[in-house]
C-alpha cells in the first residue's frame, strides 16, 4: 500500500513540472550583397618569348693556322673593326713573297716577249723574215701577258689570305664565349665558331600566337591590313625570367608570313631598346599583351564558387532568397572576373560567406550602398 502511494506521489510531482519552451529558430545570416555593374577593364595575356640581338654574327676563321693572339675577353664590348683574333701570319707572308716573285718573273717574260715583237715587226715589213715568226712572237707575248695577270691575281689572293690572319669585329657588340684559346689550330672547316658577336643596342623578342589568339588579336585593333594594324598596336611589356618587368616598353613590328604547320602558331616580333645592355641574346622571358574590354560585367573572384568545372555566384532573388547562378568567364583583371554570360547589369550577388550557402536559403542582405545612404540621411 505504501509503495502505491509513493508511485502516485512521484507521478503527480512530474506531471506538475512546467514543460520546456520550444527552441527559437536562428535568424538568417547577415551577408554582404552588391549590385553587378558594367565597366571597362584591361586584361593581360602572357606568351613565352626568346630574345635575340638585332645582329648575331658567328665569327669564324677564313684561313687555317695557329691562333697566335686573342685580343679580347669573353663578354667584352667591341666596336666594328676592332681586332679580336690573330692567326700566325708567317706562312701567308711567305706565300705573298713567293707570289710577288712569280709576278716579277712573269713581268720580265712579258717584257722579253714584247722586245721580240718589236724586233720582228720591221723585219717582216721589209720582208727580211716571214710573218710566221712575227705571229709566233706575238702569241708568245700574249701568253706572257696572261701569265702576268695570273701572277697578279695570285698576289692579290696572297694579300687577302694574309689579311685574313687578323680577324676584326664585323659589327659592334658583345663577345660571346671564346671556344678557341691561344695556340689552338683553327680552320674554316671547324664545326665550332671562334666566338659569337651580338649587337644588343636593340633586341628582338620573338613570341607565338595560336590561331584563335591571333584572330582575336587582329580583331581588336583598327586597320584593313596587318601593316595598318601594326601601326595601331599599343606598347607591349616584357617580363624577365625572374618575373620582374623590363623597364622599357616595346613595340610589335613584325608578323610572320605564315603559320607553323607543326605547332599551329604564328610568330610575332617585338622590338625593345636596350641602352644598358641588360638583355642579351639567348635570354628568355614573356611578352605581356594588353586587351581592353568595354562594358563588361565585373564580379569579384571571392564572390564565386567552383563546382564540377563550373563557376557559380549566389544571386539575390525574391524574399531575400539566394539562387545559385552559373556564369561564363571571359577573362580576368586583377582579382575580378569578367562575366560574359549568366548575369546582367543590376543583378545583386552575395560577396562573401557563400561556402555554406544552399540553393533557396534566406539571408539578410548587408548592402554597403544602403548603409552609406542611411548615414547621409542622418
Amino acid at each position: 500500500m505504501k509503495n502505491l502511494i509513493l508511485a502516485i506521489s512521484i507521478f503527480t510531482l512530474y506531471s506538475c513540472k512546467p514543460k520546456p519552451e520550444a527552441a527559437q529558430a536562428p535568424p538568417p545570416p547577415l551577408l554582404p550583397v552588391t549590385s553587378v555593374n558594367s565597366a571597362t577593364q584591361t586584361t593581360y595575356q602572357e606568351y613565352p618569348a626568346s630574345i635575340e640581338g638585332t645582329v648575331n654574327v658567328e665569327v669564324r676563321p677564313q684561313v687555317s693556322g695557329a691562333l697566335d693572339r686573342v685580343y679580347v675577353d669573353e663578354g667584352a664590348y667591341v666596336s666594328a673593326g676592332q681586332r679580336i683574333f690573330k692567326i700566325n701570319e708567317q706562312p701567308f707572308r711567305a706565300a705573298l713573297n713567293n707570289a710577288l716573285a712569280s709576278l716579277h718573273a712573269a713581268e720580265a717574260a712579258q717584257t722579253n716577249a714584247q722586245l721580240d715583237v718589236n724586233k720582228l715587226t720591221p723585219l717582216v715589213a721589209n720582208k727580211v723574215v716571214s710573218d710566221y715568226q712575227l705571229k709566233n712572237a706575238q702569241a708568245a707575248y700574249q701568253v706572257a701577258k696572261a701569265n702576268v695577270e695570273s701572277a697578279r691575281a695570285n698576289v692579290s689572293t696572297a694579300r687577302i689570305n694574309l689579311g685574313y690572319t687578323l680577324i676584326k669585329a664585323p659589327v659592334s657588340g658583345y663577345i660571346g664565349r671564346l671556344l678557341k684559346k691561344q695556340g689552338s689550330l683553327v680552320s674554316p672547316q671547324d664545326a665550332q665558331e671562334l666566338t659569337q658577336l651580338s649587337d644588343v643596342h636593340n633586341v628582338h623578342v620573338y613570341f607565338s600566337l595560336g590561331e584563335k589568339d591571333f584572330v582575336h588579336f587582329k580583331e581588336q585593333y583598327p586597320g584593313e591590313t596587318l601593316k595598318d594594324k601594326l601601326k595601331h598596336l599599343p606598347p607591349v611589356n616584357l617580363l624577365l625570367a625572374d618575373g620582374s618587368a623590363y623597364a622599357k616598353a616595346g613595340h610589335i613590328d613584325m608578323i610572320d608570313g605564315q603559320f607553323d604547320k607543326t605547332t599551329g602558331a604564328i610568330t610575332l616580333r617585338a622590338n625593345f631598346i636596350n641602352p644598358n645592355g641588360l638583355l642579351r641574346s639567348g635570354n628568355t622571358g614573356k611578352i605581356r599583351l594588353s586587351l581592353q574590354h568595354s562594358n563588361v560585367l565585373v564580379v569579384p573572384e571571392s564572390a564565386t564558387i567552383e563546382m564540377q568545372d563550373k563557376v557559380f555566384v549566389f544571386a539575390l532573388a525574391d524574399s531575400n532568397k539566394v539562387k545559385r547562378v552559373p556564369i561564363v568567364i571571359g577573362g580576368k583583371s586583377g582579382d575580378n572576373y569578367l562575366v560574359t554570360e549568366g548575369l546582367k547589369a543590376g543583378d545583386q550577388i552575395v560577396l562573401s560567406g557563400i561556402d555554406h550557402l544552399q540553393e533557396g536559403a534566406v539571408i539578410r542582405p548587408d548592402k554597403p550602398a544602403d548603409k552609406i545612404a542611411a548615414v547621409t540621411k542622418k
